[in-house]
């Protein structure tokens, strides 16, 4: 394989990883340069909404099962979502090559559906097993797609520099999904959970369709 290929192929589990050199110090961009970087602010936005909405569920899935009865099975539920997200996984590194804009907008519609039927039928535990379920499967390539998404916005020169302003964002949208989800709690009850993950993804759905040009593209690695 030749050592300049962003490319590296798992053969054995029909994987495929995006991989770029390091830059070095006298080629890197500011920071400032790469926020301006067509496609990266609207990427970040998704970032923070998606995983607020994230954290908020997984953060208080605990007192959100209890109030639908279902405390003494969070251990399942937590399971199910385990490994329905390892599928998730795998289906978008499989296809994340050619269809990385379609499984962005996939992936949030099928979350922003989950949250109003958990909004409309929580009351259901068959219902919500099933979501918990759509919901891992929707969520394991979260990252893969969102920082490959990144990495084609910034390009090989903001690469560096846009990797750690997302695992900002990211640690920034679970402290807040922690400090929302407890006013949430405290004001409104769970039940005011889907409905504030549904308005937080359909800006993510938003921002993500509308960022079509330059943020949540086909990837162009043949």
């Amino acid at each position: 394989m030749n050592s300049d290929s962003p490319r590296l192929y798992l053969s054995s589990l029909g994987l495929s990883l995006l991989y770029y050199p390091g830059q070095s110090a006298d080629k890197r961009i500011s920071v400032f340069k790469v926020l301006l970087t067509p496609g990266v602010i609207p990427i970040l936005v998704v970032v923070l909404a998606w995983m607020l909405a994230h954290n908020i569920l997984y953060t208080y899935i605990s007192p959100f099962l209890d109030d639908m009865g279902l405390e003494p099975y969070l251990g399942q539920v937590l399971l199910v979502f385990g490994i329905m997200a390892l599928v998730g996984i795998w289906v978008i590194g499989i296809f994340i090559d050619r269809w990385l804009r379609p499984l962005v907008l996939i992936s949030l519609t099928g979350f922003a559906l989950i949250s109003l039927v958990l909004g409309l039928w929580s009351e259901h535990g068959t219902i919500i097993f099933i979501s918990v379920a759509l919901r891992g499967l929707t969520f394991g390539g979260a990252a893969t797609l969102l920082q490959t998404a990144l990495a084609q916005a910034a390009g090989k020169q903001g690469v560096d520099i846009v990797m750690p302003i997302n695992t900002t964002v990211w640690n920034l949208a679970t402290a807040g999904a922690g400090i929302l989800g407890g006013v949430l709690l405290n004001q409104w009850g769970t039940t005011s959970f889907p409905w504030s993950l549904l308005l937080l993804l359909l800006l993510a759905l938003f921002v993500a369709w509308c960022a079509k040009r330059h943020g949540f593209r086909p990837s162009q690695i043949r």
